[in-house]
């Protein structure tokens, strides 16, 4: 590989992250918080679940 084709390489990279569009800070912050709410929520409900079924087989045993 020659340094042109290195160089021309390294323009196309500095060319598409110009093109790239980021989010507001507000909404990056609001859907990391509706992702942990929702990473809380899977959680609790599977502790409840693990709990009910110690409970049952519990009862088995």
């Amino acid at each position: 590989m020659n340094t042109e084709a290195i160089k021309t390489y390294f323009k196309g990279i500095r060319a598409e992250w110009g093109k790239i569009t980021w989010p507001q800070r507000r909404q990056v912050v609001g859907e990391t918080i509706f992702v942990v709410g929702i990473v809380f929520v899977f959680t609790v409900a599977i502790y409840l679940i693990d709990v009910v079924f110690k409970g049952v087989f519990g009862l088995i045993k």
